[in-house]
């Protein structure tokens, strides 16, 4: 019987003990803890061996799955592949054993790798002006529109209080616009998939701060009137924000700041190589347009006249034009040094190649899968397209099911129900770095589930069969999870 197939989670029992402590000799300090702040009652822990310990949490690690293990095909996330050189480097001990209030002379090195971080950023983007210390996207975007509203606040253009985000954006779009104080207004997509400029002329005028968007979008489409919505914006004053979650798609070939774009952040857990999902840490850094280089948040890498590196903060002067201050120190460093080696290791000759071979693998999977699956817009993608359910709906089998089935085949389901523009939403972004015998095998995997759905569906219906957990009420799961000891009693 394996560790798993009676999910073998609560190993305590009464005695068991995996550790030894000297005995405590500070009963005097603990008598002088306040009696409000004492437990009454002994903590409930579990009562476990080490070697149960060690075996309880290593096959934990062998349910997981990730980009080590197989394929890994989540739309809009960009799950590829790591190299292990980042890993290694990011955890020398030249690295990991500094410490953020170190004076700058003793990590020259440091700010210098910052330094040429900010510079390759603004190559491969267009930008002027790089800031490293966002945390995450969802963190470089409030950064980037309090930037906005900061330009716009310092002009004494106050009455710009609207976001315009078009109805195929990424959830976090919106929520950043409003968790910054922002008004969102929503703009229609036309029938291909890219901003229905009709619908945009009307939203603008002078409360508008700006647009954000994604090129290629979220249904993997490049917006292809890209300059007219840059003139359209800045004719009306507005400034416009480049969401960079999918700038896999475009890396080495095409660079927003020559879009039009005035902000953007970058994911550097999703294009270059920090491993991504499990919660972090990621690293969002923005970049801007020259006239915007101003108001990046402090603190502020500069060099000093005598030719070292410093971070320097002046948020309080009296004509400081920074949006503040959005983190502790500069960034997530280990996430910033990964990046680096990645884009050093690639260079200048190899970078180009990024974005063309992730669009060559989609529309591979695109076209290789069209019949199996519904395609409701015929269009030449970038990085990641969307499939609206199977073709033939006469099952009834839905695009959750379909996802099930992937899991006992050793896949990672794509992204379900996403974007919401269709019904039976299935977004799939295979990335460069898989090789065309993975990408023909998840081909040979999906026509096998269409053709299951027809000859077999409640196979579908009760999938997945071979995985640790079976399918699960996943409102329930997500409502009232049960996260710590004692809670499967």
């Amino acid at each position: 019987m394996k560790y798993y197939d009676k999910l073998i989670f609560e190993l305590s029992s009464e005695g068991k003990k995996g550790y030894a402590l000297p005995s405590m000799t500070w009963k005097d300090t603990v008598d002088d803890i306040p009696g409000n702040l004492k437990r009454q009652t002994m903590p409930e822990l579990p009562q476990v061996s080490e070697p149960e310990v060690v075996r309880h949490y290593t096959n934990l690690s062998n349910m997981n799955f990730g980009v080590d293990t197989g394929f890994y095909p989540l739309g809009s996330c960009t799950m590829k592949y790591n190299p292990k050189i980042n890993e290694e480097i990011a955890s020398s001990g030249r690295f990991s054993g500094i410490h953020p209030l170190q004076p700058a002379k003793t990590v020259q090195g440091v700010l210098g790798l910052y330094e040429d971080l900010e510079h390759a950023l603004c190559e491969l983007t267009g930008m002027s002006a790089f800031t490293l210390n966002p945390f995450a996207g969802a963190h470089g975007e409030l950064t980037g529109l309090m930037i906005i509203r900061q330009y716009h606040m310092k002009r004494g253009d106050s009455g710009r209080t609207k976001i315009i985000v078009p109805d195929s954006a990424h959830g976090t779009n919106p929520a950043s616009a409003a968790v910054c104080g922002l008004e969102v207004v929503q703009v229609k997509s036309a029938e291909d998939g890219t901003i229905d400029i009709d619908s945009l002329k009307p939203l603008l005028d002078d409360t508008v701060a700006g647009i954000m968007m994604t090129n290629p979008n979220t249904l993997g489409l490049f917006e292809k009137n890209i300059a007219e919505i840059a003139s359209l914006v800045h004719g009306c004053g507005g400034l416009l924000y480049y969401d960079g979650a999918n700038m896999n798609a475009l890396l080495g070939v095409v660079r927003p700041g020559d879009m039009g774009f005035d902000v953007l952040h970058l994911n550097l857990h999703k294009t270059f190589s920090a491993p991504h999902g499990g919660g972090g840490p990621g690293a969002g850094p923005v970049g801007v347009s020259g006239r915007l280089a101003d108001y990046l948040p402090e603190p502020k890498l500069c060099r000093l006249e005598y030719g070292s590196l410093s971070m320097k903060e002046d948020m309080h002067g009296k004509d400081s034009l920074t949006a503040g201050r959005i983190s502790g120190f500069a960034g997530n460093f280990g996430v910033l040094v990964k990046a680096y080696a990645y884009i050093l290791m690639l260079g200048r000759e190899n970078v180009r190649m990024v974005g063309p071979l992730a669009v060559l693998a989609a529309n591979y999977l695109k076209e290789s899968l069209k019949k199996e699956f519904s395609l409701p817009i015929e269009s030449v993608c970038k990085h990641e397209f969307v499939f609206d359910g199977l073709s033939d709906k006469n099952s009834g089998i839905t695009t959750l099911d379909v996802a099930k089935r992937l899991l006992d085949y050793g896949f990672h389901a794509p992204t379900v129900y996403f974007p919401l523009l269709f019904h039976q939403s299935i977004m799939i972004e295979p990335t460069e770095t898989e090789s065309k015998d993975t990408l023909d095998s998840f081909v040979t995997v999906m026509k096998l589930i269409a053709a299951e759905a027809k000859d077999n569906p409640d196979i579908l219906r009760t999938a997945p069969h071979d995985t640790p957990v079976r399918r699960i009420d996943e409102t329930a799961a997500a409502r009232n999870p049960k996260l710590k000891y004692g809670d499967l009693k």
